[in-house]
């Protein structure tokens, strides 16, 4: 499909922000489920680029002069193919770094004896997508009552969350287990819902020999198709999130994300 993304990221704060420094990855990069027909960032002031270690297109920009509003806008045309197979160049990251809990991510003893009996001594496709339903069952996707700070641990209290949610619990169970997971932010395209947000799944490495990732969207409880785009991967959300920053002033912060996408 040839989609058409626009993303609003808009910061308010109830008292001006001094200083602030905002980190930023919102370019996908063309790979073997997607092509990058043309991508743009508009931010306050320059942004600068760089490449992370998980091969991800990162920038930052910084803000000395006060305001108490700021817009981050990335739009631009992907085309997209129905694949969930990857393989990684050879300079990435190597998958068993990914083996490392993280606190959003770390699961819990009640977590790990919940979906042990979900968890086969030979991985495959099959037996991940019967994991990531057991989470969804388990799980009922509800807004609202976690934040980007909420733990895999917390979520599983509530017994409610988001995708990010799904993610982080899939990652913890799966690293739990010694299975090398990764987490994908990016965006899920629905036909009838253009007006969406910004998405979360993850990839599990499931072929050593060959290096092979399978892509797995717990929430939606399918492989990754043409639907969906990739923006980054990471450890968790903090290390793959579209924009994170720390900041002097502001006081109370409220955060707005619109993101429409098309199909041309």
């Amino acid at each position: 499909m040839e989609l058409k993304i626009n993303h609003q990221t808009e910061y308010l704060y109830e008292q001006p922000v001094h200083y602030s420094i905002q980190e930023l990855r919102l370019r996908p990069v063309s790979q073997i489920n997607q092509e990058v027909r043309e991508w743009k960032v508009k931010t306050p002031s320059k942004l600068n680029d760089s490449k992370d270690p998980f091969g991800n297109r990162a920038g930052i920009f910084t803000l000395e002069s006060q305001y108490t509003q700021m817009l981050i806008e990335a739009q631009g045309v992907v085309v997209t193919k129905k694949q969930h197979l990857f393989n990684d160049p050879q300079d990435a990251v190597s998958p068993f770094y990914l083996l490392q809990p993280t606190a959003l991510t770390e699961a819990s003893l009640e977590m790990r004896a919940q979906f042990s009996h979900h968890v086969q001594d030979t991985i495959s496709i099959s037996s991940l997508l019967d994991l990531a339903n057991a989470i969804r069952a388990e799980i009922p996707y509800q807004a609202g009552l976690t934040t980007v700070n909420t733990t895999a641990t917390q979520a599983f209290a509530l017994r409610a969350g988001v995708c990010q949610d799904h993610t982080h619990m899939m990652l913890g169970i799966c690293r739990a287990n010694g299975i090398p997971a990764r987490y994908v932010s990016g965006y899920f395209y629905e036909k009838n819902s253009p007006n969406l947000a910004s998405h979360a799944w993850v990839d599990v490495y499931i072929n050593a020999p060959e290096g092979q990732w399978v892509s797995i969207d717990i929430t939606n409880g399918c492989l990754s198709d043409d639907r969906h785009i990739r923006l980054a991967i990471g450890t968790d959300y903090y290390s793959a999130a579209p924009s994170k920053g720390v900041r002097s002033g502001g006081g109370k912060e409220k955060l707005l994300v619109r993101v429409r996408i098309e199909e041309l």
